[in-house]
């Protein structure tokens, strides 16, 4: 466990490092560059946030109506037998829907069970595994003119599948 806080505390202050060094290496002025992102992302964070209010609305109600309740015991059954525990279950249906969306279930179950439980631990390592497929799927496909996803859909499902299934399987391996 030693080594994973280590390496914890250093990935940052390393990203970081590198980065700087690679723009100076490049010749680039790098407080401008910071900068110039800074104001796009302030922007565009400006621009979503109507989307992200009316998500987290609807995540709500969702929640409240006891709609993903409903969902997650239909599904127990299936997930139970693989391990998935049943809180991360919403985490799972909403990730490749909304990336925004899936936070705020994430910010729940890390609020009720801690980020150092199990299921905490799941939802973290569930939430940077899975992808938004299909708002990824509209933005790139969207963006080449490509109309027919033909495979792509099943793919990203199942290679959603493993990442939900792989969160669990790591968390067990390093917690036991």
């Amino acid at each position: 466990m030693k080594v994973l806080a280590m390496i914890s505390i250093m990935a940052i202050p390393f990203i970081m490092t590198t980065i700087i060094l690679h723009g100076l290496i490049k010749g680039i002025n790098i407080y401008e560059t910071f900068i110039e992102g800074a104001k796009e992302g302030f922007t565009t964070a400006i621009k979503i946030m109507p989307y992200l209010v009316a998500i987290f609305l609807a995540i709500g109600i969702l929640r409240r109506s006891g709609g993903l309740n409903y969902l997650t015991s239909l599904l127990s059954p299936i997930t139970k037998p693989l391990g998935i525990p049943p809180e991360v279950l919403p985490l799972a249906l909403m990730r490749p829907f909304s990336g925004s969306g899936s936070l705020g279930i994430l910010k729940d179950i890390i609020t009720t069970y801690g980020p150092d439980s199990f299921v905490g631990r799941v939802a973290s390592t569930m939430m940077g595994s899975a992808e938004t497929i299909f708002f990824t799927m509209a933005v790139y496909f969207g963006a080449v003119g490509i109309q027919k996803s033909r495979h792509t859909v099943v793919a990203a499902l199942l290679s959603h599948l493993a990442a939900v299934l792989a969160s669990v399987l790591i968390c067990r391996i390093i917690l036991f």
